[in-house]
């Protein structure tokens, strides 16, 4: 596949959604870099000693750490390359990106989480308190996102793309990316929402 120099697509979306899967296939078919905005958010926690969930409450107040995540984008932007960029802010730093969300039940959301072992900074006692943190999480960030930023990640009508993956292989919300890739370069008529 063939896409102008300088593409990018932004992903992001509810946790357990296949962000991360979705994205790495995306990287196989293109041939497009990979950043992964969770997976050094997931670092940064386990460094400090603390959960993801810890980690988002005191971004409610030490800039910090956004900063250390925000000016990964700044510099894409200016970055010639091709990226697949897994992000919850992405789609706001890089506008000209294909902007994807990625939608999953909350239920099948969690049975993902609770069975992918990369993810030991998120241990959770069982499933309902794994519902509620992961709730609080996503609330906590879209209302930081939104007060620091004026970025509203809950609004569905940012992304030029949204896919339930909830029913889906994350090969098929791939091809359905490449699909909404291959409309965008050739014109411009979005939103998409699959």
């Amino acid at each position: 596949m063939n896409f102008p120099p300088g593409t990018k697509i932004t992903i992001t979306g509810d946790l357990g959604s296949g962000k991360s899967a979705v994205s790495r296939i995306l990287c196989d078919l293109t041939g497009f870099q990979y950043v992964s905005t969770g997976r050094i958010q997931r670092q940064l926690a386990m460094e400090m000693g603390i959960d993801t969930l810890e980690m988002n409450r005191r971004a409610d107040t030490d800039p910090s750490i956004d900063q250390k995540i925000d000016g990964i984008f700044v510099d894409l932007g200016k970055d010639a390359g091709s990226y697949v960029v897994d992000s919850r802010m992405a789609w706001f730093f890089l506008p000209d990106s294909l902007k994807v969300y990625l939608q999953a039940d909350i239920h099948v959301a969690v049975d993902r989480i609770l069975s992918d072992p990369g993810r030991n900074s998120e241990q959770y006692r069982d499933r309902e308190e794994a519902i509620r943190k992961i709730t609080a999480r996503k609330q906590s960030e879209n209302e930081r996102f939104l007060a620091k930023y004026g970025a509203d990640c809950s609004n569905l009508n940012n992304f030029d793309l949204v896919v339930d993956t909830t029913r889906r292989t994350p090969g098929e919300v791939a091809a359905l990316i490449i699909k909404a890739l291959e409309k965008k370069t050739a014109s411009s008529v979005f939103p998409h929402f699959v």
